[in-house]
């Protein structure tokens, strides 16, 4: 066998015992990591889901991604694990967009009939430009 070969065999060796590394390195993730970090993931949310309080079905309905049934394994997690150590839910801080989106309207309907309070800035009509900014030659 001449010698060429032999170093061809030894690095092809050498590249495929590294192959996790190489792929790795070039951001290949194979099946298993990827379907790993979805179960991982479903499960976080499904827990977070419970800490706040949230049914099952709304944790299926604001995640559309996630995998249910890691989901739903995550729930069960996090509600066995708030039962035994006596932990009461959280009410989330933030809302759905749909809710959010209708608190909004309302605090903007609300507002339009009020007058400003004494040291409140007053309220600038849609598309103004803010107060501190000076116009220059090139706005229009």
């Amino acid at each position: 066998m001449s010698r060429y070969a032999f170093i061809a065999i030894v690095f092809a060796s050498a590249l495929l015992a590294g192959c996790d590394m190489v792929t790795g390195a070039l951001g290949i993730e194979s099946p298993e990591k990827v379907a790993a970090a979805r179960e991982a993931e479903g499960k976080a949310v499904g827990g977070a889901c419970r800490h706040a309080g949230r049914a099952i079905e709304d944790c299926y309905t604001m995640n559309k991604r996630a995998e249910k049934a890691s989901v739903f394994a995550g729930w069960r997690d996090m509600n066995d694990y708030m039962r035994e150590n006596k932990i009461e839910a959280v009410a989330p801080q933030m809302g759905t967009k749909t809710a959010t989106a209708e608190a909004g309207a309302a605090a903007a309907a609300d507002g339009a009939d009020e007058a400003p309070t004494e040291g409140a800035p007053a309220k600038a009509k849609p598309g103004a430009k803010p107060a501190s900014r000076k116009a220059k030659a090139h706005d229009s």
